[in-house]
Formats: C-alpha cells, structure tokens, sequence
C-alpha cells in the first residue's frame, strides 16, 4: 500500500519541476523579443506612379525618413492578397534575401462614391495616369533596401518597378 503514495509524491515532483521549466524557457525568449524590439523603427518611402501611353508602369522616388517607433497594426491600406497590377513592397537584407512583404493595393485605380442628381449613391472606377504612393513600414533591422514590384499574373509572381537604398 505504500507504494502509490510513493509514486504520486513522484509524479508531482515531476509535473512542478515541468511547470517551472516551462516557465522560465517562457521568460527567456519574452526577453530576447523585448531586446530585438528594444528599439522600433519606421520607415516612411513618398513616391510617385504614374503609366504610360504603352500600360507601362513607372515610379519616381521621392523621399525616406526613417524615425523611432512601431506601428500600433497593419493599415487597412495594405491588403492580404494581391490581384495583377496591384504591388508588392518587399524588404530585402545585404544578400537580397527578402525579410518581410505587404501588398498594396493598385494607386491608379480609385473607387469614387457620389450622390446623383436623384440623391442615389453611386461608385466610380476612376483610372488615374498618375499618383502619390506613400508607405509606412515597419522596419525590419536587417534592411538594406525596398524593391516595389507589381504583381503580374495570378500566381502572384511580380516584375520589379523601383529599388531603394535604406541605409
């Protein structure tokens, strides 16, 4: 009769220590996201896009700015998946490895809604032949450039527009 107190002393013995264990391995890697993130930054790119008479896509860079900070969530600007025309920002390390990617959605194509002459509202498909395209990104510490693609076809597959330098 003595030897199931002896063994359930055992198994409680067994579960503490695995508790703590899992605890304390817990802890450590919540510290090692605090160092990684010790310091956010953003990174603010201003651009613009524009087509030509061809359909073919150009972007003009205009300005950087990196500052301190981490994004509070993902814009309703940038969308999960992408369709053809719509971009692709994809941060890139030394080796031109990509690190993290948004997909944002086409700039020259805007949805415009309005009230009619009958007081209705209606939608508009507006193609523009040229626009600002600013992104706010939070910044990977690995990133040495952006390359913004567009998506050319329904695999998701994308040409390179513009490469820009970080640092």
């Amino acid at each position: 009769m003595m030897i199931y107190p002896k063994i359930i002393n055992r198994l409680i013995i067994v579960l503490i220590l695995f508790c703590i264990t899992a605890c304390a391995s817990r802890k450590n890697l919540s510290q090692e996201n605090k160092i990684l993130e010790s310091n956010p930054q953003l990174l603010f790119l201003n651009y613009t896009i524009s087509i030509n008479n061809a359909g073919k896509k150009k972007i003009h860079f205009i300005n950087k700015k990196i500052a301190d900070g981490k994004l509070k969530s993902n814009s309703s600007k940038y969308i999960k998946t992408g369709n053809i025309n719509d971009l692709k920002c994809i941060q890139l390390d030394e080796k031109s490895k990509e690190i993290e990617s948004i997909l944002i959605k086409n700039p020259l194509v805007k949805t415009v809604e309005f009230v009619n002459d009958s007081l209705i509202f209606e939608k508009k498909v507006l193609n523009l032949n040229s626009a600002p395209l600013s992104l706010r990104i939070q910044l990977n510490s690995k990133t040495k450039s952006i390359v913004i693609s567009e998506i050319v076809d329904t695999l998701q597959n994308s040409k390179p527009l513009i490469t820009t330098r970080i640092y």
